[in-house]
């Protein structure tokens, strides 16, 4: 390697520890623990001196594996753009042993370098994985590939209140059964499920996701998430739903993120009440929110299109069908009526027995085409620079 080789790889290891402590800060404010694996083919023994290296040291060595793994599949480190459009290598997830490279998910997953910056397709065959997946926060550039949503599923049962490795209830983000904390993540085709069964009025404690997206710029394509109370944690970070299936009762699609739904087919479980959305705004100054763009509300029970989780929720559908399942209110509070003067809710050119405007609560909107037009199109969020489907 020249010595210009060395002093960019140099600047690169800097900017990514710094990287590293900030996300370490991140994850224990929110007292969330993260697992980080290395790579499990490539790695030595772990041994009593591995303990005694330091932080540093270590961070050293596992991205020296990555400028070795890169250099093997001759990369360039400068090929970033090229790497979100194509994919650098493939691998296979397959139940039967000589049809596939791993029968896992998490396998395929752990055998990537520690820090992950070419494009993986990750290719499932049709079954049912019954596992907890997790995709640790320098993975990035992954792609999950199920052979059809009804073919290839990833199921697990987790709730809120289940006990975790130590001794302490996992609480509603570590429920997920597939859980992503790297960004430019990419699903198709796939089913990701929480088994937890519909629970009972008035349980505590049962909240259930199937899937969690904690990472910046996601896209997902013709995938299906199935749950019940908590379905998909939109978390954080910018995301986008194409043609997807979203299944529960209560809160099923909620978290802070900025998200985009075109498409897609959300569909209500509930047997009493239920609420669609719990979008998370906290802020006037965070730019997120929920938008829904031609797609479908279906379902049974009674059906809240959000709740306000956060003082300044913000979800806006348009050119949506909505079944006559719909509470003709709406919306919800969440017990506050303070917020009621922060969030943003509006509808736009909706249609279907749930759609009618009247009787909605007097502050959500009916938009105009120039308040619904920034919700409209992948610029909502920023997609055109990031979306490669």
């Amino acid at each position: 390697m020249s010595s210009f080789n060395k002093h960019i790889v140099s600047i690169i290891f800097l900017i990514i520890l710094l990287l590293h402590n900030s996300t370490q800060s991140h994850s224990h404010s929110h007292n969330h623990t993260k697992r980080i694996r290395t790579r499990r083919s490539a790695s030595p023994p772990v041994t009593s001196a591995t303990f005694n290296t330091s932080h540093t040291e270590f961070s050293a060595q596992q991205f020296m594996k990555w400028v070795n793994f890169v250099g093997r599949l001759r990369h360039s480190l400068f090929e970033a753009a090229i790497n979100k459009l194509f994919p650098s290598y493939t691998l296979t997830v397959s139940k039967n042993p000589n049809t596939g490279d791993f029968t896992t998910i998490q396998s395929a997953i752990d055998s990537l370098p520690f820090i992950n910056l070419v494009r993986v397709v990750i290719k499932i065959k049709p079954g049912t994985y019954t596992e907890k997946v997790n995709i640790p926060p320098f993975k990035s550039f992954i792609t999950i590939e199920g052979a059809g949503a009804d073919k290839t599923i990833v199921q697990w049962g987790d709730t809120a209140k289940t006990i975790g490795s130590k001794g302490q209830p996992l609480g509603t983000y570590s429920s997920a059964t597939f859980a992503v904390n790297s960004p430019y993540f990419i699903a198709k085709n796939i089913t990701f499920k929480n088994t937890t069964p519909l629970p009972t009025r008035g349980a505590m404690g049962v909240q259930a996701v199937a899937f969690r997206i904690s990472a910046d710029t996601a896209a997902f394509l013709g995938c299906r998430f199935l749950g019940a109370q908590d379905t998909l944690y939109d978390h954080f970070g910018r995301h986008y739903y194409k043609d997807c299936y979203i299944e529960g009762s209560v809160d099923f699609i909620f978290g802070n993120a900025l998200s985009l739904f075109e498409g897609c087919h959300v569909h209500a479980i509930a047997q009493n009440y239920g609420a669609l959305t719990a979008q998370g705004r906290k802020s006037l100054l965070q730019d997120t929110g929920f938008s829904f763009v031609n797609c479908k509300v279906t379902g049974s029970g009674a059906l809240y299109l959000g709740r306000a989780w956060g003082s300044f929720s913000t979800v806006i559908f348009a050119y949506t069908y909505m079944d006559n399942i719909i509470i003709p209110k709406g919306w919800y509070n969440w017990g506050d009526p303070n917020r009621e003067m922060t969030v943003f809710y509006g509808q736009y050119k909706c249609t279907g027995p749930g759609a009618s405007y009247a009787g909605r609560v007097s502050w959500s909107r009916e938009l105009t085409a120039e308040e619904a037009k920034p919700f409209l199109s992948l610029s909502f969020i920023d997609g055109s620079e990031w979306v490669k489907l």
